[in-house]
């Protein structure tokens, strides 16, 4: 077949792929009345694991993943728009990793509302100034975020769904690398870089940003000083700065993971992963028997941590990832035992794990 007759029967794919998507918003419109209707949520995170499972089993590896998933996303994104206006509350400012995980869950077609503080987006949420929220619990280096796990202890927000959101920091400046003094970033960036840093610029100030993004305005303000940020290529691109090195996280596979906080309670996927709070009675040998209740019932513990209580010194909240959604077994059973030993005992969400 010649260039032009190929290029004649993609001009023809296009135009039916435009009129399909345009039949599919007709469907979507539809949907959304009657989600209204019915006071349904627009977002339903077991409804998209369901899709997008279905669209990779009818790729059948034709494509990258990566690719038909980021294409799916969007569409995903345009229907949102379709369905009402949505409104996603981030850990601003713009060109945080916390942003880049708002839009890689839910595209570039919803309203993205950025927040100084955990605090403000969990308000936001709390006050229906914004629909969702896109918050870091955990980094796969550095471990939970701490002021994200303190702020569930006290709301009656839930975890929907799950973002798994790769971080590659770069080193960003408008001058030479052999003219850098002082390096800005968020602390945990500079503790996910520290032996980069330490290879390349040991001589050079570390100073800690409340973002990735304060750390790109520091860098492009206080140029004449020497100084350079590291954060995101976004951070970089949206500040005007150049990148000088890519990829300077100690850990290659350095991930986050964002929970998208709401409302709304996620009916089960069928790979769930449930978040659970709990304290423990002042005792020995207390938090075994807790953990024993997940052993007997043959159930996955992904992830085990703790903080401070704030009401009593010295007392602790327990937090656990477990395999399993709330409402089925053999989790449902566990969940009404523990009651029972817990003092406190608060699911903040079952959401599924993909």
């Amino acid at each position: 077949m010649s260039l032009d007759r190929l290029r004649e029967e993609i001009d023809s794919i296009d135009a039916r792929l435009v009129e399909l998507l345009k039949q599919r918003a007709a469907c979507v419109h539809q949907v959304g009345e009657i989600k209204k209707s019915a006071g349904a949520p627009t977002f339903v995170p077991e409804r998209e694991c369901a899709l997008i499972e279905k669209i990779l089993k009818l790729n059948n590896d034709v494509l990258p993943e990566k690719s038909i998933l980021s294409i799916w996303r969007q569409i995903v994104s345009c229907s949102f728009h379709l369905e009402g206006n949505m409104r996603i509350g981030y850990l601003g400012p713009e060109g945080t990793w916390s942003h880049q995980a708002a839009l890689s869950r839910f595209g570039d077609s919803v309203e993205l509302v950025p927040y100084a503080t955990f605090d403000h987006v969990f308000s936001a949420v709390e006050r229906g100034e914004v629909n969702y929220g896109v918050i870091p619990l955990e980094n796969s280096t550095h471990g939970s975020v701490v002021q994200a796990m303190d702020m569930f202890a006290h709301t009656t927000l839930r975890i929907c769904a799950q973002v798994h959101q790769a971080v590659q920091h770069c080193l960003m400046a408008n001058i030479p690398s052999s003219e850098i003094r002082t390096i800005y970033s968020h602390p945990q960036v500079l503790g996910q870089c520290s032996q980069w840093l330490q290879a390349n610029y040991p001589h050079a100030d570390q100073i800690p940003t409340a973002s990735t993004t304060a750390a790109a305005r520091m860098a492009l303000e206080k140029t004449e000083e020497g100084a350079a940020a590291l954060g995101s290529p976004l951070a970089a691109r949206l500040h005007g700065l150049g990148v000088l090195a890519e990829h300077v996280q100690d850990v290659a596979t350095n991930t986050t993971r964002f929970v998208v906080i709401g409302t709304q309670t996620t009916k089960p996927s069928g790979h769930d992963r449930t978040t659970i709070c709990f304290t423990v009675p002042n005792k020995s040998g207390s938090l075994v028997d807790v953990l024993e209740h997940f052993r007997t019932h043959g159930i996955n513990i992904f992830c085990l941590d703790s903080r401070p209580g704030r009401d009593r010194a010295w007392e602790y909240l327990f937090y656990i990832d477990v395999e399993g959604h709330e409402a089925q077994e053999p989790l449902r059973s566990c969940l009404s035992e523990l009651k029972e030993q817990c003092p406190v005992l608060k699911v903040l969400g079952s959401y599924p794990e993909k």
